[in-house]
């Protein structure tokens, strides 16, 4: 089995391994001249060397990090403000038109629950899926398994611990429904 599949299995794997390590030390090389570059085209294909996928328009603002960066895919039109962590144990999917706050974290990774286990490093991971034209504020933090449906809004300083559905606005900790978005909420913006 490769790294990969053992990631994506959602069974303990060993965190401590040589291919973890490896793989960890190549997307932290990979990131470092991702940040360190002004190019806009040299940061496309640094990308996309890194991400299992990755479209059009995708910018990450200093300083982006993610542990492997090879469970990534993120679709066209994406943003994500100043240091954004994706610990991508498992598989990330963001979707198009996303955007997100400075200091956002996914988090696939789960330790194991006895001790023993977890000190010889057991870990096991779950994917988070982002749908389309949804906007996660500030200091939202994004844990194992979690999904969160097109169009919604994650208010500044969420934990996003359950799954969120589509069209909502969600705030807290824990993270919570707090309304619908509606055709009220339009402004006439665009009708200018």
């Amino acid at each position: 089995m490769t790294l990969k599949e053992q990631l994506r299995s959602g069974e303990l794997y060993n965190d401590y391994s040589e291919a973890c390590s490896a793989a960890r030390h190549k997307a932290s090389k990979l990131t470092k001249l991702y940040n360190n570059s002004d190019d806009k085209q040299e940061r496309k294909e640094i990308l996309d060397k890194l991400l299992e996928k990755c479209g059009e328009d995708v910018h990450f603002a200093n300083d982006f990090r993610c542990e492997f960066g090879f469970n990534i895919t993120i679709g066209n039109h994406f943003f994500a403000n100043y240091d954004c962590v994706i610990l991508d144990c498992a598989e990330v999917m963001i979707g198009n038109d996303v955007l997100f706050g400075p200091r956002v974290g996914i988090y696939c990774a789960n330790h194991a629950t006895d001790a023993v286990e977890r000190r010889n490093g057991g870990c096991y991971a779950k994917p988070v899926t982002i749908g389309d034209d949804v906007w996660i504020g500030a200091g939202v933090h994004i844990n194992p398994g979690v999904s969160i449906g097109s169009n919604s809004i994650i208010g500044s300083g969420s934990v996003v611990t359950k799954n969120i559905p589509a069209n909502v606005i969600a705030a807290g900790n824990p993270c919570r429904v707090i309304r619908a978005i509606t055709e009220a909420d339009k402004t006439g913006f665009m009708d200018a």
